[in-house]
Order: C-alpha cells, then structure tokens, then sequence
C-alpha cells in the first residue's frame, strides 16, 4: 500500500499548479485583448500627441492638448472600445483636466436650443409609436398608391413616399425602425422559400432598400429628421453668435427640393433594377388593395388620444414653419422679441402630452415618464459631445493650425470644392457615424472657407449632408442594419443601389449649393468671418 500511497500526493501538488498555470494564462489572455487594446489606445494616441507634437499661434499648448483629446474621443468613437454615450461625456472631464475649458462652459454645450428641440421632438415621436399612428398612417398612404391591378412600381413609390414623409418628422432611424414592420408585413404575403420566384425576390430586395434609404433621404428635408442637420445647425449658432441662425423653414426651403429630387432617383433607381415590367401580372396573386384595406380595419376607428397626439403634432409643425417666415414677413416669434427657438415650441407642445387627457382610463394622460424611458439620451449625449469639441478646436486655436494646411485651396475653384468635400465626408461615414463625422469635419470646414474667401455654409453644408450618404455599407447607419437584419437583402445589393444613388446625390449637392443655397442661406454678400 505504501508503495502505490506514496506517488498521489505530489501527483495532485501537481495538478493544483497545471490548474493555477491555466488559470494565470486565462486572466493573462482576458487582458490582453484586442477590445482592452482599444481602450488604451485613445489615452496613448493623445500622450504621444502631448509629447511630441509641436504647434504654433498665440496658445500653442492649448492647441496641441485639444488636438490630443480628440484623437482620445474619436480614438474611442471609431473602435467603440467604451460605449458611445459614455464617450460621448468624456469631454466634460478631458477638457477641464487638459486646461481647454472650464467644466461649467462644457456642460453648458450638452444642454442648449438644439438639445431641447431633440428631447421635445423625440417624445412625441414616442407618442406616435406608443398609439400606432405611424402604422395608420402609412396603411392609408400605401392604399392610395397600390393602383387596381396591382402596379409593383406605384406600391413602392407609396411604401417609400410613407417612410419619407415619417422621417421628415421623426428622426430617421426611429423611422426605419416604425415602417421596417409596415413594409415586411405586406411582404409576408408572398411566398418564401426555394421555390420563390426571382420577380418575388427581387420585389422584396426594392421594398427593403426604399424603406431604408427613404428614411435618410426624408431626415435630410427637416432639422428634426436627423442629428447631423442638429449638429450642423449647433455649430454654425456657436461658431456665429451674431450670424442669422438656421430656422426650421430655412432649412426646409433647401432640403426639402434636394430630398425629392433624391427621392425619385432613388425611386427610378430601385424600378430599373428590382421591377421590371411585367412583375405585377406576378405579384398581383398575392399582393392587392383588399390585404392592406384588412389591415387597416384591424386597428379600427381612430381613439381620441390618436386625434390628440396628431392636432399636437400638426400645431407643433405649423408653429415650426411660421415662427420665421422672411425678412419682410416677420412670422409669431418677433411677438416674443424673438427670444424663442425651435427647441422652445418642441418642449411645449411635449409638454401638452402630459396634460391632455387620453380618455381611456380617468386621470390618465397621453403620455407618462414611463413611457419616455426610450428617450434616446445616446444621441443627445453625442450631440453634445459635438457642440463641446466643435468649441474646444474654435476656442483652443487647433482650427486656425489646421486652416494653415488648406491654404492649397484658395486657389481651386469652389465648383471643385463643394463635390470633393461631399465625397470625402461620403467616403468617411461608411465607416463611422455620420454624427461623428460631422463633427470632425465641420469645425474644419469652416476654416477651409474663410480660407477659400466664401460664405461657411457653403461648404459646411455639402459636409454634413455628405455625411448622410452612408448608402454602401450595412455598418454606414443605424437605418442600414435595420434592413440588412431582415435578411431580404445584402451587401451586393446595397453597393448596386447605394453607388448610383451616392453619386447622383453628390451631383444633385454640388448644383444645387451654388443656386438655391446661395438664395436661403446667403441673404446678402457679407461673410460672417
């Protein structure tokens, strides 16, 4: 027995040390990761930065720390080592830490006129979702474009007029998201499977990217419709106190023309290739008015609370597009000497939603905070991280360093200008978000025109809205996913439709800047510089 003892006791010595071994290995590997990687990455971009960059002007070292912060933020915001709200905050601690400004002038860049018309637009759009009124809406607007017999094309040009004109007053992902269900529950009407046919499959493939395209090109008519026009419009007001600021009918009476024209190519584009003639004969077995007329009877008659959240959606867009009319025709806000913004109309009329009663049940409202939990503070946070950095490059001297390595432009036309930047704002927001991307170009934008001697919002423009052609990529937007995840389409069909649509966007920018621009945004010669 002592002979066959003896050996098990350093045997399980032996085991405890292979277990601890593994054990150390595991932990050694969990911290060595490529996500851990990433993590460091944005502080040790912006320690070499510190160390070793030089920069010249009045406050050199202030320059060079803003420098540093933003490779750390954008370092973070491109891997998305830490989570994007949470970096998005980051700059109320890098910049008082790093001597760019104060703690209280951060703060205030995460709460202003454009977060509030953010908090008040989204909470009725939670009031539309919450009662289905974007679902009615959308039945009733399809029904009127399906044509008798079934016309494929006509139903698509009334599935994505729907998403547009949503979008336009929503923002455009929360739009994606409300008609992706509208537009695949009309599909779930044909057949699926090995046996479809090609006009089935390709219907379906048109049907995906007009929702999700729509809703990008709907956001883009309105300031509401997404974040890039808010943070184009918050830089411009931060950068040019004393400047006009961009209402919401100035921006409308540029946007608004440029989205239809994009609209219908894409329409045309998604016809040519999805639908040819001939695929109603198919479609038309399984798809007609009598399917969208069941559905529509399904959410019966509209309830009082519906009527009350749409007269307050309709007030809050009337008053949107009257507070300033022209410079002749002064609109409701000169009666306030007008102190008011866009913001302060959005959180009025949100506020109404908590005080008129629904009459489903006595003492409740159309809204509860419990039904706001969805609010998406991830896009007010980013909002905010963008107005603070775009003060930080203005306050720190960073933009006027830059500005130094575009003097090359001043001598190149801006008919060249306006189509190269709203390519390269377009290339860059396939891998990014179109909020960062805006971000990061318009502070350089706008030094770039008072290089170049034109008006900033020549250029500022063609930018931000380049940033919203994230057309190729499923990982360009959220808007994007939304319709990859539905597995109807795929990256080959996005790059077929998404390329030419990319381009005749960019055509359509670079006209329009130069002529109807020119007559909303620049009312007289002078360039606020």
């Amino acid at each position: 027995m002592d002979e066959h003892t003896s050996p098990l006791l350093p045997l399980h010595g032996g085991e405890d040390s292979i277990h601890r071994s593994k054990s150390f290995h595991t932990q050694i590997k969990s911290i060595f990761t490529l996500k851990n990687f990433c993590v460091l990455l944005g502080p040790l971009l912006c320690t070499i930065i510190c160390l070793s960059v030089k920069l010249e002007g009045p406050s050199p070292t202030t320059s060079r720390n803003m420098l540093g912060v933003l490779a750390w933020v954008f370092a973070w915001w491109l891997t998305e080592a830490v989570p994007m709200p949470i970096t998005s905050m980051s700059p109320l601690f890098l910049f008082p830490i790093f001597g760019i400004a104060a703690a209280d002038d951060v703060a205030h860049s995460y709460m202003d006129d454009v977060i509030s018309l953010v908090l008040g637009s989204f909470i009725l759009a939670l009031a539309v979702e919450h009662y289905n009124i974007h679902r009615r809406l959308a039945f009733n607007i399809t029904l009127l474009f399906c044509g008798d017999p079934l016309n494929p094309q006509l139903l698509l040009l009334g599935i994505c007029a729907t998403t547009a004109f949503v979008s336009m007053w929503l923002h455009n992902v929360a739009a994606a998201v409300m008609m992706m269900p509208v537009a695949t529950g009309i599909l779930q009407r044909l057949p699926s499977g090995s046996g479809e046919s090609t006009v089935i499959t390709k219907f379906c493939k048109a049907v995906v990217l007009g929702v999700i395209y729509s809703a990008a090109i709907g956001g883009m008519s309105t300031l509401t419709g997404t974040g890039v026009n808010l943070i184009l419009v918050g830089m411009w007001k931060s950068y040019f106190p004393e400047a006009d600021p961009i209402s919401f009918n100035t921006w409308f009476y540029f946007g608004f023309p440029m989205a239809v024209l994009l609209f219908f190519a894409l329409w045309v584009i998604l016809c040519v290739i999805y639908c040819p003639r001939g695929s109603g004969d198919v479609l038309s077995a399984y798809l007609d008015k009598a399917h969208l007329k069941r559905e529509l009877d399904l959410l019966g008659p509209m309830a009082f609370a519906e009527k009350m959240v749409l007269a307050v959606f309709s007030m809050l867009i009337v008053l949107w597009m009257t507070r300033s009319i022209t410079d002749d025709i002064p609109g409701w806000g000169a009666l306030f000497n007008d102190r008011v913004g866009d913001g302060t109309v959005s959180v009025m009329m949100a506020t109404l939603l908590f005080i008129i009663p629904n009459k489903k049940q006595l003492g409740e409202k159309l809204m509860d905070w419990n039904k706001c939990k969805k609010l998406p503070w991830n896009i007010v946070l980013l909002l905010g991280a963008g107005f603070a950095i775009a003060d930080g490059v203005r306050t720190s001297g960073l933009a006027d360093e830059l500005s130094k390595t575009l003097q090359f432009l001043a001598h190149v036309p801006y008919l060249a200008v306006a189509p190269t930047i709203c390519l390269i704002s377009g290339g860059i927001t396939e891998f990014t978000s179109n909020n960062a991307t805006t971000t990061l170009l318009i502070p350089l934008l706008i030094q770039i025109a008072q290089t170049i001697n034109v008006h900033p919002l020549l250029l500022m423009i063609p930018g931000s809205i380049g940033a919203q052609f994230a057309f190729l990529l499923p990982t360009g937007t959220a808007s994007n996913i939304v319709g990859f995840t539905t597995g109807h389409i795929d990256i080959v069909d996005m790059l077929k439709t998404g390329l030419p649509l990319k381009i005749v966007g960019t055509v359509v920018l670079s006209v329009l800047m130069p002529t109807l621009g020119v007559l909303v945004f620049v009312k007289n010669k002078e360039i606020p510089f």
